[in-house]
């Protein structure tokens, strides 16, 4: 599997993991993920560098199909910039086959050597752990909104300060849902 950045010709294809990936979890639902990420394109929060695909291998490398997307997107804790992550995507037929821990591994990786301080997410607090996640609380950050503090998780990086801690603030597109 190939983990790199997405290209303007991968859109379609990451529109359509968002879709698989979200709309299995909710079938009676559209899933918002895709519209998230066409909408954090245009903020001025979106980090081209931090919006990575997994690509099957093996694939024609004339047209790769993406089969994974993950996406850090520039958030703050009062003047710290911080990243907010996701959505994390994986095609339903590739889940549980490593594309998820292999995404999340890289874009932690490329938000560390950009020395961003940390990462921030709202999810599963049996997944995300075994990437170095904890309660956001621990290390002394708060969500905007209090019902999120229950999956509410941060991974601090190399830069990290605890004179950093205080209330994250998402890019704008997440407080549109």
């Amino acid at each position: 599997m190939l983990i790199r950045q997405e290209t303007d010709s991968d859109l379609a294809a990451i529109d359509a993991v968002h879709v698989a990936a979200f709309g299995a979890l909710t079938p009676a639902v559209d899933p918002v993920e895709g519209d998230l990420v066409r909408a954090l394109r245009s903020d001025p929060g979106w980090i081209e560098a931090l919006s990575l695909v997994a690509e099957r291998p093996g694939g024609d490398p004339d047209r790769p199909e993406i089969v994974g997307h993950v996406v850090c997107t520039l958030g703050s804790i009062g003047d710290v910039a911080a990243l907010g992550l996701g959505p994390l995507g994986v095609l339903p037929e590739y889940q549980g086959a490593a594309v998820g821990s292999a995404l999340m591994h890289a874009v932690i990786a490329a938000a560390d050597a950009l020395e961003y301080p940390v990462v921030v997410l709202l999810g599963h607090r049996e997944y995300y752990p075994r990437f170095g996640f904890v309660p956001a609380a621990d290390v002394g950050i708060t969500p905007t909104d209090p019902a999120w503090e229950p999956g509410f998780q941060a991974r601090v990086l190399r830069s990290w300060l605890p004179s950093m801690a205080g209330e994250f603030m998402y890019a704008g597109p997440f407080y549109d849902l």
